[in-house]
């Protein structure tokens, strides 16, 4: 932490006027369970509240040993019962595993309980291997049907199903549904004149690309009457650039493995992935998941946040990072939140 005579550096003006949110996928930890990830995300939930962090999402995931969030309507009933004013979310909710019935039944309770507080962000991604996709119900081509999934889901809100039956408590109710775009979101995203999630913050030719096309087919709807747009990636503050690194390594290696390995894992300690002998596969995949991402001390992330805000004309940025150290994850957020200007204060 800086001292008290150090001062943080003030956000310049593009920074100053976006919101700033944060993404929890509920990972675990090497020699921690599944239920300590779930409560550490209701817990990081209140520390984001106390610092002035403007959503808290949770996503999904089926079959991942390292990630607890499964079932993310559930998690987020959780953290929006623990905490008071951040908006609450999913980060998302992969449609075309569900429903839109069901979704939207879901979504009217979390609503009703915790009214204007919650965000609907959705997905088409289908379950991550063949065996969960089998025991969803789901194969690949059912994601090629998310843009009727999303139709069909916000008409249950509008009350305009064509079976005749009506979703409660939902219709009627007003619960913002933002796509996740990835591949065709984007496209989809305007189509529907709904506000837009894009990452990755590594390819930024890329995003920059998908958010000017998302600008220029937007359709001005009754959820959004212009084109919002939220960018999402990693974003790690440290007192030294090395210390911000090193937050990063845990995810790095579990990337590779999945992909050298086929699963995913819970994430060990920095100190571990640094003693590790890796394979050239598995170290070539390491070393491209440590670049590209927003990290280092606070001065050197502010001026990298307000060039990319600059660049691309966000309205928010949704901070995805996972790190094995929990006390050095909400260091960073505190960190971020002096960067970002946030006018929260930290909890006792």
């Amino acid at each position: 932490m800086p001292s008290p005579h150090q001062q943080a550096p003030s956000p310049g003006p593009h920074a100053e006027a976006v919101h700033f949110s944060v993404l929890d996928r509920s990972r675990t930890r090497e020699g921690h369970d599944a239920p300590e990830a779930l409560r550490d995300t209701v817990r990081l939930a209140q520390e984001l509240e106390a610092l002035g962090y403007h959503r808290l999402w949770v996503s999904e995931h089926h079959g991942v040993p390292g990630v607890a969030g499964s079932a993310p309507t559930v998690l987020a009933a959780a953290v929006a019962a623990a905490t008071r004013t951040i908006r609450v979310g999913t980060g998302g909710v992969m449609l075309p595993n569900h429903q839109p019935l069901v979704v939207a039944e879901q979504f009217g309770v979390l609503e009703s309980l915790f009214p204007g507080r919650i965000d609907m962000g959705l997905g088409r991604s289908v379950g991550f291997t063949d065996g969960v996709r089998k025991a969803l119900g789901r194969d690949k081509d059912d994601a090629d049907d998310f843009a009727a999934q999303l139709a069909e889901l916000l008409g249950w809100f509008r009350g305009t199903s064509s079976t005749g039956a009506h979703a409660r408590p939902s219709e009627g109710l007003t619960v913002p549904p933002f796509v996740l775009a990835m591949g065709e979101g984007a496209t989809i995203a305007a189509r529907a004149g709904l506000p837009m999630v894009i990452g990755d913050l590594r390819n930024r030719d890329r995003m920059r690309r998908g958010i000017d096309h998302y600008r220029e087919t937007f359709r001005p709807s009754v959820w959004a009457r212009e084109p919002y747009v939220v960018i999402s990636g990693t974003v790690a503050v440290a007192a030294t650039p090395e210390d911000a690194r090193r937050l990063l390594l845990p995810e790095a290696w579990s990337m590779a493995y999945s992909r050298t390995h086929g699963t995913f894992p819970p994430l060990p300690p920095a100190e571990r992935v640094e003693g590790l002998t890796m394979s050239a596969k598995e170290r070539g995949f390491y070393e491209s998941g440590l670049t590209g991402h927003i990290a280092g001390t606070e001065e050197q992330v502010a001026h990298e946040l307000e060039t990319v805000i600059k660049e691309t004309g966000a309205q928010e940025v949704l901070v995805t990072t996972s790190t094995y150290d929990r006390d050095a994850l909400l260091d960073s957020y505190r960190r971020l939140a002096r960067v970002a200007g946030l006018t929260g204060s930290p909890s006792t």
